[in-house]
């Protein structure tokens, strides 16, 4: 069985097949008890002040940099390589959205008083370049925090285990750019030299799988896997049929780890 490349849309929202469900999903996202939780602390690891300057590298729909303004008085700006995630910030209320490479970021040196990006790293082709921008922008004694998801720490529940972590497994490396490097930016930060490196870890434990499928999309990644040959069609039935089983009997369990990563530029 020939296998192709697995999709993956959030590398390029642009030239996905489908931008404005993206757009959808991380306004989901938003109003999700779990994210609106881990995106609070995020902006407390900023420690953010009136009169400060702060980058969201990989915006997407801006909610953060809107948040950060409003409680600390900062200015927050967005970067985003998207023209649609742009666009959607724009509705949204964020002024000057600035559509921009993360490996390319266009600000000055020392620029700003912090950056973060959230779920990012995991999506660009070179993390360690985009790390070196942010630290390029942010003037020594500013803040850099880090949010992602370690796919490599997910687990599941729906009566078939086998054949859940062979799926589940997909989404780690061929489905996620950076599937697996949450758990790599501490050291990231730490070698280049900053000061105050902690992380924390924010497991979402989901019991419902709608969330799941609005959110990261579980159930028909088999189909998908099976589309691009890297399971069988039989498989990926068999895969949905206990999904569905699980859910009407209560018996569904996903979880996976967010890993919350901030330092302070020497």
């Amino acid at each position: 069985m020939a296998q192709h490349p697995l999709p993956r849309p959030w590398s390029d929202v642009d030239a996905s097949n489908d931008p404005a469900h993206l757009v959808d999903t991380l306004r989901r996202r938003a109003g999700s008890s779990f994210h609106s939780g881990y995106k609070q602390r995020l902006r407390e690891l900023l420690r953010a002040w009136p009169g400060q300057r702060f980058l969201d590298v990989g915006a997407g729909t801006g909610e953060t940099v809107l948040a950060l303004a409003a409680e600390s008085g900062a200015q927050a700006v967005a970067a985003d390589l998207s023209l649609t995630m742009a666009g959607a910030m724009r509705a949204d209320g964020v002024r000057g959205p600035v559509v921009a490479d993360a490996h390319h970021l266009p600000f000055r040196k020392g620029s700003f008083d912090g950056a973060w990006a959230d779920l990012v790293l995991q999506h660009v082709a070179d993390p360690a370049r985009v790390v070196d921008e942010m630290l390029r922008v942010v003037r020594p004694g500013g803040r850099v925090v880090l949010a992602a998801i370690d796919y490599g720490t997910q687990v599941l529940d729906i009566g078939t285990p086998d054949l859940a972590r062979r799926i589940l497994r997909l989404r780690v490396d061929p489905g996620v750019r950076g599937g697996a490097l949450a758990h790599h930016h501490p050291g990231m930060l730490a070698e280049r030299g900053l000061r105050e490196v902690a992380v924390e870890a924010h497991a979402l434990v989901v019991r419902d799988p709608r969330t799941v499928d609005h959110v990261l999309g579980i159930r028909d990644w088999a189909r998908t896997a099976a589309d691009q040959g890297h399971i069988t069609s039989a498989e990926a039935t068999d895969f949905t049929a206990h999904f569905d089983h699980a859910a009407a009997t209560g018996r569904f369990t996903y979880a996976v780890t967010f890993f919350l990563t901030s330092a302070t530029r020497s």
